[in-house]
């Protein structure tokens, strides 16, 4: 007998998602479904609609139409139910400058019906996590990114929410800090907390479980990074040429090619949809750059990277 699949636990669910800001039209007919103890990522370019579709989905904006359920609520309706179990962190630092970070944790504590006991208990552990014990009587104004960023997250956290939702939440901070703060949302999802994230980032978006490619308001594609890349596979091309400034603008003239990027001293050359394949295109390149002049020659088929993911979809491609 065949082992059953166990389904897994649908979190969010939006239906045919649509929202119009006048004559505008913001997210157009999206369908999303994310699941427990997930990190699901948004990527997409600025206007795309991410940031409206996280509004709807945690009841601050209405649907112009369609549907949402979010931990078994409707929203909006159910908007004020679900606060205590979301977490919600934006771009923007939108915590209280005058506070201290003691005194933002507890505020936030209270203001999500903590106790006191509990109240007391969570900004302690939330100081330890994140490392804020040193800055607790440090107002968070006089903070740096990095440190406003940690302690918007503990905030975010301080009442452990079964869902967090994180608007480009690493958008100013350097390397470093995006690393340890991706470190914490590891830790948070294995605690079985789902995590939907949008970030502009493809080092942030490759860590995600699964991702959602969004264009002009639709869902254009949903997969694990390494399914969506794989729809790619025997189109990408890497060239190394002198002048590697030359060799891209003459790349990009060419048909065969959708986009031609310079990465280092190499050109990464994602060839079109409907035309030759990535070993066809090798030997026709080299001989075609070798005639124009071109030092140094290196072409080779290589493997396709989530920013050829990004280009295509803005082209109109489909992967999923």
């Amino acid at each position: 007998m065949a082992t059953p699949v166990e389904t897994p636990e649908t979190v969010i669910q939006a239906r045919d998602l649509t929202r119009r800001f006048g004559t505008l039209v913001a997210v157009d007919g999206l369908d999303l479904d994310v699941h427990r103890g997930e990190v699901f990522g948004f990527l997409g370019p600025n206007g795309a609609g991410k940031s409206t579709t996280i509004r709807m989905l945690v009841g601050l904006l209405a649907p112009s139409s369609g549907s949402v359920r979010v931990l078994g609520l409707d929203m909006p309706g159910g908007a004020e139910r679900l606060r205590n179990q979301v977490g919600y962190m934006t771009q923007k630092f939108s915590l209280y400058d005058e506070l201290t970070v003691e005194e933002n944790l507890d505020f936030a504590a209270e203001i999500f019906g903590l106790g006191r006991s509990r109240r007391r208990a969570r900004v302690g552990a939330m100081l330890a996590e994140h490392e804020l014990e040193p800055r607790r009587r440090q107002r968070s104004g006089t903070l740096s990114g990095g440190w406003k960023q940690r302690l918007a997250l503990a905030v975010a956290t301080i009442h452990e929410p079964e869902l967090l939702l994180l608007d480009e939440p690493t958008a100013g901070v350097d390397p470093d800090n995006r690393r340890r703060f991706w470190e914490r949302l590891f830790d948070l999802a294995a605690e079985g907390t789902t995590i939907l994230v949008s970030t502009h980032y493809m080092d942030e978006a490759v860590r995600c479980h699964r991702l959602g490619m969004v264009r002009q308001g639709r869902l254009a594609a949903v997969g694990t990074p390494t399914s969506l890349t794989g729809a790619l596979e025997g189109r990408v091309v890497e060239i190394a040429a002198e002048p590697t400034e030359d060799a891209v603008r003459a790349l990009s003239q060419r048909p065969e090619v959708a986009s031609a990027t310079q990465l280092g001293d190499r050109v990464h050359a994602l060839l079109a949809a409907d035309g030759p394949t990535a070993a066809a295109m090798v030997p026709r390149l080299r001989e075609d750059l070798a005639q124009a002049g071109f030092r140094d020659l290196v072409v080779e088929v290589a493997r396709p990277n989530l920013e050829d993911v990004f280009v295509a979809l803005l082209q109109g491609e489909r992967l999923s």
